[in-house]
Order: structure tokens, then sequence, then C-alpha cells
């Protein structure tokens, strides 16, 4: 593609991150465009192509429109008939449907892709008829950003970039969740205190001390558990935040877009507890936070590979750039580079310096997991920090709403993460429902327990966001009251399904692993420390097929058993684990459940 298109917009602007979508509400029935009208409009495009273009290598264009997806080409929308008009309202909720209340609306462009632009006066009009269009589908439209093409006339011909976000209806914001890494020390919670609390930091760590859990993270100034923090923005895409003495219930009022920060541990003491927020929170992005003066140091080489392991796609935020010169910068710029063009990475990456870079780099980065746009910015001075927010604003959803729905449909399935004990409300689970609905109400039975026995129980309030939700959906994050049901019988690691499902609980297992780094070898009755989902536990290897022993870099199924006590497992789960140095990833390829090697 053209240098020129890059330039202009970025070339992957066509297809949106819901590319596989719905087939079945294909145009022509559910939003009314027959295909016969592509072909009839890139028919009377290619007429006026042959009448008064000289085609030339350098004509600007975009790929061509998508049928699935968020993103809608529209050359012009000037005085629509009523008819039209209807016609453009169900086309807008589909798109809006399709990125789960979020869509891209290019004005000035063509359905095969080309950028004509429109003149002032028609853009006006446009961007106008669009507003309407929004209003009657309940939704708000910002311009993310306006260009002149050269298209061949006299007048300057413009195109506009529109994000339009759907107002929620009862609470259903799009929830994205964003895990922070990075070296100690290399600015992770000051980072997070300055973007959910509208204040700068003062340079000696004021803005972090509200992340804080413990006593001893204070006087150390090092997060050792993992914390989680809101930032939102509602639907004409401004922030909203802690500032203005806004409550957590305020947050989740206002805003269409919630990005859920989860802070983890960046010292190498806590890497168990960096590793369970990754595995079991199920993260959509991770932030890398790199120091620009110290450059890539201790543990950030280490969570990079945890984070390309279990394939969470990896943007890059190098901070407390105000402490060093330009050219320190640009080294530590430079050396991330290198590292992400490695044959072990394959990253392509993308240093954001604009407002126009920040828009590009969020589509960008959603389509293709290979793309890693690097931040540079202050959280002393506040230098770039828009540019983040930006790109936090149009980042989209990774799943479409078909892959939402077919999730929700299934049985429910919760991961218990964590277990607490509030004055007058009893038990409270914090975790992530991974498929299917859970009301308030329901009785659900949770487990395995030692003896691999499931207990009932009913789920009383649930929290989001520390504000009551009525109804969870798959793939949120919740706390859910249990009345007062025994703590003593919870433990991190066990799920919560429906009586009707009939889960596998399993002491061994099988699965493919590679060594990822091994001092020694790698034999049977070595013992290390697994993580699959929200399960961590210490399992020994039973047998290594096919081979004596394993050294770093080899591939083999093996078989483990867990020491403690049996778990709730699923074939094709991500496997990680450790054991000092040794550090091996792969995916869980049979379970071997509980009746079928040891009498119940």
């Amino acid at each position: 593609m053209d240098a020129r298109v890059s330039e202009l917009f970025g070339s992957g602007n066509g297809h949106s991150s819901g590319s596989g979508g719905v087939s079945s509400g294909k145009p022509g029935n559910g939003y009314g465009v027959a295909p016969k009208k592509a072909s009839a409009k890139s028919k009377k495009a290619k007429a006026r192509l042959s009448r008064n273009f000289k085609p030339s290598n350098n004509t600007p264009y975009l790929p061509p429109e998508a049928e699935e997806g968020n993103i809608e080409y529209k050359l012009k929308l000037v005085n629509p008939t009523q008819y039209r008009f209807e016609h453009l309202a169900t086309q807008m909720k589909w798109r809006l449907q399709e990125g789960r209340g979020e869509a891209v609306y290019q004005i000035g462009v063509e359905d095969n892709g080309m950028l004509v632009g429109l003149s002032e006066e028609e853009m006006r009009a446009s961007l106008k008829t669009l507003h309407r269009l929004a209003e009657k589908v309940g939704a708000d439209i910002a311009i993310l950003r306006e260009r002149e093409v050269d298209y061949d006339s006299d007048v300057p011909r413009k195109i506009a970039e529109v994000l339009i976000r759907k107002v929620p209806d009862d609470q259903q914001f799009l929830d994205l969740r964003v895990a922070v890494l990075g070296n100690v020390d290399s600015g992770k919670s000051t980072l997070l205190g300055v973007l959910t609390q509208g204040e700068l930091d003062n340079g000696r760590g004021r803005a972090r001390l509200n992340l804080f859990r413990h006593l001893h993270e204070i006087q150390t100034g090092r997060t050792s558990s993992i914390s989680f923090e809101i930032l939102g923005f509602n639907s004409k895409g401004e922030v909203v935040n802690y500032s203005e003495s806004r409550t957590a219930e305020e947050i989740c009022e206002s805003a269409s877009k919630m990005i859920t920060f989860i802070d983890l541990a960046g010292h190498h003491k806590y890497l168990k507890t960096t590793i369970f927020g990754l595995t079991s929170y199920c993260p959509d992005f991770a932030m890398l936070v790199v120091s620009a003066n110290t450059g890539i140091a201790g543990t950030t080489r280490e969570h990079l590979g945890l984070a390309m392991a279990l394939k969470v796609p990896i943007f890059i935020v190098i901070s407390k750039v105000d402490l060093c010169t330009r050219a320190t910068v640009e080294r530590t710029v430079r050396q991330l580079e290198r590292v992400l063009k490695q044959p072990g990475c394959n990253k392509v990456p993308m240093v954001v310096s604009s407002t126009d870079d920040a828009v590009t780099a969020a589509q960008q980065f959603a389509q293709s997991p290979s793309i890693t746009p690097i931040f540079t910015l202050s959280s002393v001075s506040g230098e770039s920090l828009d540019l983040l927010k930006v790109f936090f604003n149009i980042i989209p959803p990774l799943s479409n709403s078909k892959e939402q729905e077919e999730l929700m449909q299934q049985l429910t399935e919760f991961q218990v993460d964590e277990i607490y004990t509030v004055p007058e409300v009893g038990t409270v689970v914090g975790g992530t429902l991974y498929s299917g609905i859970c009301r308030e109400g329901d009785h659900l039975v949770v487990g395995p327990t030692d003896s691999g026995q499931f207990h009932q129980l009913t789920v009383g309030s649930i929290q989001r966001n520390r504000s009551a939700c009525r109804v969870l959906r798959a793939g949120q994050a919740a706390t859910l009251a249990l009345g007062n049901f025994d703590r003593s019988l919870l433990r991190k690691g066990m799920v919560m399904v429906s009586p009707e499902m009939d889960p596998t609980i399993c002491w061994m297992f099988e699965a493919e692993i590679v060594l990822l780094f091994h001092a020694k070898t790698f034999h049977k009755g070595f013992q290390v420390t697994v993580h699959i989902g929200n399960v961590r536990q210490t399992a020994t290897v039973e047998a290594v097929y096919g081979k004596e022993e394993l050294r770093t870099g080899e591939k083999a199924v093996v078989l483990f058993k867990f020491i403690k006590h049996p778990e709730y497992l699923k074939v094709g789960a991500k496997v990680l684990f450790r054991e000092g140095v040794t550090k091996g990833i792969g995916l869980v390829t049979k379970l071997l459940p509980i009746a079928q090697y040891q009498p119940s």
C-alpha cells in the first residue's frame, strides 16, 4: 500500500476487530443494504473514475468496506429522504451492535475505500445528519480527526473520522481490562494514580498512595498485591475519573466505556502474584511500563515474555521522561524496538507522538496483534498523557457481539479469585464470570473441595466496580455476596457453576509443554508450581512421554499430578509452570477425571 495512505489514516481501518462478525444478519435483510447497492455504487464510482480521473500510482485508498465489523464508510449524508434516514439509522444500530456499543464512521470515503473527500459545506451537512442519526439511536458522536485529501479538484476537500458511542442502558458500559506490567520502580502505580485521580504526581509518589492496599506497600513504595483501578469515558469521549470528588458509583453511572486497570507487582519476589493476575483475571490488553532512565531492566523482559506466552496483546509506556534528556529517551525507545523486533517477539513497534498516531495505533492494535504502540510520557509534568487517554478512549473490544452472545448462552461458570469477609454482609467472593449469566438469588454449586465435592450456595447481591449490579454477563468481573456461607470451605482457584453442569474434577492431567528455560534437565519426579486460569498449585511430574528428560527449548507431553487437592480444569486451557528459574508453557491436552484412577 502507498506510503501516503499509511500517513493519512494507517492502513487497516477498513476491517474492524469483529471481522469474524455476524454472518446471519447479513445486509439485505438485517439492515437493508442489499449487495446490489454496493455493486451499483462501485459501477458509478468506476464510471466517475474513467470520466474525470487519470489513475495515478499515488491515489490514496483505504481497504474496501467490510460487511461485518463496526467501521462504516459514507461518501456523504446530505439531506437524506425520510426512508433513507430510517435505513441509515438501522445501519448505525447494526454497526454499534457489532462493536458492542462503539462504531467508527469514515465520512468522504467511497465503499471501495477511495478517499474522495467533501467540500466544507457538504461535510458540515453530513456531520449534522450523522448527529441526527446518533440522537435517534441514542448515541453520541465525537470527531476523532479531519484531513484534507489531494483529490483532483480546485476546492479543498476533507474526510472525517467520527466515533459513535451508545449511551449505556442500565449500566451496560463497555468494560476493558488492562493488566499493568513492568519492572519494580518503573512508575506503574504512579501512572495509574495520575490517570484515575486526575492529578499529576509530585515526583515523590503522592499519586500512588491511594492504590496501595497494605501498610508495608506504603512504607516501601512497592506493590505486592493486585489492586484494581477504574478510568471511565463518557459517550462524548471525555474522561470520567475520581477528580471533582466523584465516587466509584458516579463514575459507573456516567461512563459508557470503562477501563479497569489491574495493577500488578513488579518485584521479582512477587512474581507468583503477577502471574496469577495475568492468568486468572483474563486481561484484554497488557500495558508494559518501562522507566526512561533505566531502560529494560530486571523483570521487564520476563513480564514481556509472560504476556506473549499468554497471548495478551501488549503496548508499551515509557515513563519518567521528565527525569532524563531527549537522547536518553530515544536510547530507551531504540532498545525496546530492538527487543520487539527479535525473532522471538516479531512485533512491529509504533512510536506514538501525536493525537493522529494515537487514533491510528488504537485501531491497528486491535486488528493486528503484532503492532506494538510505544508511548513516551511523564506522570509529573503530564507530558503526552493525553495521547494515552485518546488511545484508551478509542481502543475497541477484542471480542465482537456474536462471541459474547455465544458465551452468555452457556451454563454459568464463575472463577473465584479473591475471598473476603465483610462486616454485616458475610462472605464475599471476587472473580470473573467465564460463561453464562449470573443474577441475584441464583442457586450455584462451588468446589472442588479436597475430596472433590461441591457445596450448594445462593448468590446474594452483586457488585461491579464498587457499585451494585443486577445481572452479571459473561466476561465481566464482579464480587458476589454469599451471606453466611462458611468461608473456610472456599479457596482461590475454585469455581462456582450451575448445578446442571457436570464439572470434570481431576488430580492428574496431561499437557503438551515447551520448556522455556531450565538450568539442568526436567524429568519424572520434578515439582513445579502450575498456573492454569485461576488455579495455582504445586504439581509433580508423573511421566514424560517418549523421552527420559527434557532440556531447554524441547517439547513433550507430560503427565502432572496435583499435590494438595483436585482441581476443575478444561481441555485446551493454557498452562504456565515455574520453579526457581525453570519456566515452561503449554496446553492441557487430556484430563484424567477422579473416577478413572481412584475409588470415589
